[in-house]
């Protein structure tokens, strides 16, 4: 009976304790190009017990900006970011490149204004990588999805050297349904997209790409998956120019158990 009774007060104390209110900031390329990512994202944020919010006004981060010099712009847009977000518990990014910018290059906008670098230090604090923020924080050790055959992770640049993200997404993974997990010979190595790197030096970024696109179809996986939908919008698109039949998804898809949508790169039926 005593060992009912603290399993039962465990179980009272969960389901009595507030729910973290969560927002989830979308970002630029999953607002234009693939809405399903922000969706998914919603749905793993709910399952692990958070109330989530997407405020109407957040804007772009302003990593474009800042990677092309232009800190002025940057600043500007860091803080209408850091005003709209700032009441939040956590701020969560299906993105990190987009979650870096904001947990580590939003203080130093601010340098010359001490008022607004402790509110960019307190955004920074709370905001994190969408697969980094339910295992680290929310502890989530598993989903109930399913998906069929055989995938490949990539782990983006921004999301593995800046935050830390990589057991993260493969542990989850892990739980699904149907899922084999394969690994690239060189998972760690950029795609070639560096948001305006691509643009600045195309020559370069087109080698990078072949180059992991190669070892992509090498693994014979049917899937590809990552964190960051510019990396795989580069992919994708590297993959449809060689006439490769593998699928591209957001992790977040795959773990949501939303992948009624076409693959990234596919025309809808």
């Amino acid at each position: 009976m005593a060992l009912f009774a603290d399993h039962f007060g465990a179980y009272l104390r969960r389901m009595l304790q507030p729910k973290p209110r969560v927002a989830l900031f979308v970002t630029c390329l999953v607002d234009l190009y693939r809405p399903n990512v922000g969706f998914a994202a919603i749905r793993l944020l709910e399952k692990a017990g958070c109330q989530v919010e997407v405020p109407e006004a957040q804007t772009c981060c302003g990593q474009p900006a800042y990677n092309s010099g232009d800190r002025a712009t940057a600043r500007d847009l860091a803080r209408a970011v850091v005003d709209c977000f700032l009441g939040f518990d956590y701020v969560v990014v299906p993105s990190g490149s987009c979650g870096g910018m904001i947990s580590h290059h939003y203080p130093g906008l601010f340098d010359d204004d001490p008022q607004y670098r402790g509110r960019a230090e307190t955004l920074a604090a709370k905001t994190f990588e969408l697969m980094a923020f339910l295992t680290d924080v929310m502890g989530m050790e598993g989903v109930e999805a399913r998906y069929e055959g055989s995938v490949v992770y990539h782990d983006s640049c921004s999301g593995l050297r800046e935050l830390g993200v990589k057991a993260q997404p493969r542990k989850l993974l892990a739980s699904v349904a149907g899922l084999s997990l394969t690994e690239l010979a060189e998972p760690e190595l950029c795609c070639g997209f560096g948001g305006t790197f691509c643009v600045k030096y195309p020559d370069i970024s087109v080698r990078m790409v072949a180059d992991k696109t190669k070892d992509i179809q090498a693994t014979g996986a049917g899937t590809l998956l990552a964190g960051d939908l510019g990396c795989l919008l580069n992919m994708a698109g590297r993959l449809k120019r060689e006439g490769a039949p593998v699928k591209v998804r957001h992790v977040a898809e795959v773990l949501a158990g939303m992948t009624e949508a076409p693959p990234i790169g596919d025309a809808a039926p």
